[in-house]
């Protein structure tokens, strides 16, 4: 699955699969999460959001289950 990187300070990048209705988040520790059945139009709400911290946990975070793909990445 392809990202797109964000212009957020929480957020680095976050990706789709139309497919799977998956939505993929890269945050900024380095840890990458898939929220499941996630509509397009709130993939495509997080990318046009003014803010996508603030987007993320008012329409995301706790609405749609989630599963950690990667642990978090120290910083070298």
């Amino acid at each position: 699955m392809t990202r797109v990187r964000l212009g957020s300070s929480m957020i680095a990048s976050a990706g789709y699969d139309s497919a799977n209705r998956v939505l993929e988040i890269e945050f900024a520790t380095g840890a990458v999460y898939h929220y499941v059945d996630v509509p397009l139009d709130v993939y495509q709400e997080l990318l046009d959001a003014a803010s996508q911290g603030r987007f993320f946990h008012n329409r995301i975070r706790g609405v749609f289950d989630c599963h950690r793909v990667t642990d978090e990445v120290s910083a070298q």
